[in-house]
């Protein structure tokens, strides 16, 4: 990619409108600008694999993604279940990112599949550089982790009321 097309997605005033980077300055936001690596995937290419080690947070800077977990859970290597449960559909006009978790977990893992709906742009911040921001201004590093923490608080949320639509489900079926 080369550095015009960069310059086009990567810039303050894209940034600015993704969640993560809320009530920062422009001079704050320019200091993921700088670390930021553009990637490009195809329609069908896998961004993320479920249980793989991750190291980075992503944005979605143009096109569509589906995020996807497992339906069950791994008990033995003989028999691996791939069936996969569609999750959600994002549009880079949302300004999602996603990938925060694995900058978090002790075991770096990724907990869902994401794959490029569409022809994808997506910005990658490596852990490294993440919090080599986040702890060189604490200003920052407190606002973004507020951001992270809204977010997934949200996302959680929503999980939880997931888990309950299902178990209610469930409970119906059974009875």
């Amino acid at each position: 990619m080369n550095t015009k097309t960069k310059a086009q997605y990567v810039n303050i005033s894209i940034l600015s409108k993704y969640e993560i980077f809320n009530s920062l300055s422009e001079k704050n936001i320019e200091h993921f600008c700088e670390v930021i690596e553009v990637l490009e995937y195809e329609s069908g290419d896998t961004i993320i694999k479920e249980g793989e080690v991750g190291d980075s947070l992503l944005l979605l800077l143009d096109g569509t993604v589906e995020i996807s977990q497992a339906l069950t859970l791994r008990t033995d290597t003989s028999g691996i279940d791939t069936r996969e449960k569609s999750l959600i559909k994002l549009s880079s006009t949302a300004r999602p990112f996603f990938g925060e978790m694995s900058l978090f977990s002790d075991d770096d893992k990724r907990t869902a599949t994401v794959k490029a709906s569409t022809k994808c742009l997506v910005g990658r911040i490596s852990r490294v550089d993440f919090f080599q921001i986040c702890n060189s201004n604490p200003t920052i590093g407190n606002i973004v982790m507020q951001n992270i923490a809204r977010v997934l608080t949200e996302r959680l949320k929503q999980a939880n009321q997931n888990v309950l639509k299902l178990t209610t489900a469930l409970s119906l079926l059974i009875e």
